[in-house]
């Protein structure tokens, strides 16, 4: 397995376990997080992403290892963990009957921050919907809400995120619009937690990866370190297709907007 340097971490899990009754979720757990970097747990439905997720976000209490975020362990100091994490769920946590602003501006209240009203102006800029900033929830895209739950996780400035299947359910557009955000996050600074079943996310988002298999960490290392435990690749011709959302993305409009590739994708929607 590749391991990491446990210097400058934001997030350190040791032995992480957890069942239900006589099923195993996780199985002795380890992985570190690097300040300021996205780390992508991957794993099939049922892995125990969303397990290690409710555990590193004092929802769910481990039935042995430890988990540290900033130093701060999940199990004795909930409050202190609490106060440098935020948590983004499958579903977006948005009300559709408040404009963005107004959702926004109702968090930072709940948060007795001082000016909601330019904290929601910054957030809404910081994610491309100013020009949504007015309108009701109820109108945004997939995309759009995605984003606008982001945004809302971010008030108070917390250091740690955790997006749990952040782009479950989204079209193509909308998932590219999500990886913009995500990559806004750490641009910013933000340790980025993220959990998906969706590789191609995994490999355009994160710095680091693990894979969450049976309960345990099978692999975890950079892109590039998990390519070396393959046999190096051979050069041979190949016709390229296009791949359907390639073609979707072109039918759509794909010159206007690059995508976290380089590629050309479609608009926000």
């Amino acid at each position: 397995m590749v391991t990491q340097s446990i210097a400058g971490q934001a997030i350190r899990v040791r032995g992480l376990e957890k069942s239900y009754g006589k099923l195993e979720v996780l199985r002795g757990v380890d992985f570190d997080v690097a300040r300021g970097n996205i780390f992508a747990l991957l794993g099939s439905n049922g892995a125990g992403k969303t397990t290690t997720v409710r555990i590193l976000a004092t929802l769910l209490k481990a039935d042995a290892g430890t988990a540290t975020v900033h130093d701060c362990d999940v199990a004795t100091q909930p409050a202190k963990v609490r106060e440098s994490i935020s948590l983004t769920g499958q579903f977006a946590a948005v009300d559709e009957i408040l404009s963005g602003w107004e959702n926004l501006v109702l968090v930072a209240r709940l948060r007795h921050l001082k000016d909601p009203g330019a904290i929601a102006d910054d957030l809404l800029r910081r994610f491309s919907l100013t020009d949504a900033g007015s309108r009701k929830v109820s109108t945004y895209s997939g995309g759009m809400r995605r984003r606008l739950d982001i945004a809302m996780s971010l008030i108070g400035n917390p250091s740690v995120i955790f997006l749990d299947e952040p782009t479950a359910g989204l079209d193509p557009e909308a998932r590219i619009e999500v990886w913009h955000a995500v990559k806004e996050l750490a641009g910013h600074g933000t340790t980025v937690l993220l959990t998906t079943q969706y590789l191609d996310e995994a490999e355009q988002l994160a710095d680091r990866i693990a894979i969450l298999h049976q309960g345990r960490i099978i692999v975890n290392g950079t892109l590039a370190e998990l390519k070396q435990l393959f046999p190096p690749a051979k050069v041979e011709y190949v016709e390229k297709q296009p791949t359907l959302e390639e073609i979707f993305l072109s039918v759509i409009g794909g010159s206007d907007k690059s995508d976290v590739t380089g590629t050309t994708t479609g608009g926000q929607g």
